[in-house]
């Protein structure tokens, strides 16, 4: 087993706060375990997903709702792989194309959210470039 972390040390390592990750464990983003005290505890591999969820919300501005549907996407995917690797024949052929199905849906979740991005920067480029003939017809009427 690899280090064990509590949950300040988790939120110094990810800049979440102990109520997000408290909060995040109870929307069903995290599961961490528990000490013989009762004291959660925290590996590697939650730092890893902890650090994807703020990916997946900084970056693209995934809402909590789309934050539950990708940790459910992603365990599908470590579930799928695991049965790519153990099937044979038709079976893991049907897992391919469910893995590939998945990776699908999420690809367009993604593109989705980059789209909406590309329009509100578009929006604020359009905002800016007017600012500019603003600033401009000024300067002319200052000369």
């Amino acid at each position: 087993m690899g280090a064990m972390y509590k949950i300040e040390d988790i939120a110094q390592m990810t800049g979440l706060t102990k109520r997000t990750i408290r909060y995040y464990e109870e929307i069903g983003l995290l599961a961490p375990e528990r000490s013989d005290g009762g004291y959660r505890l925290y590996g590697e591999e939650h730092v890893a997903r902890l650090r994807k969820l703020i990916d997946a919300r900084d970056a693209l501005g995934f809402s909590l709702q789309e934050l539950q549907q990708y940790v459910a996407i992603h365990e599908e995917l470590t579930r799928l792989r695991q049965a790519v690797r153990e099937e044979t024949g038709a079976e893991k052929r049907a897992a391919v194309l469910r893995l590939e199905d998945t990776v699908r849906q999420q690809l367009d979740v993604i593109d989705a959210k980059l789209a909406q991005i590309g329009r509100v920067r578009d929006e604020y480029r359009e905002l800016q470039a007017r600012i500019d003939e603003a600033k401009q017809a000024w300067r002319q009427e200052q000369e």
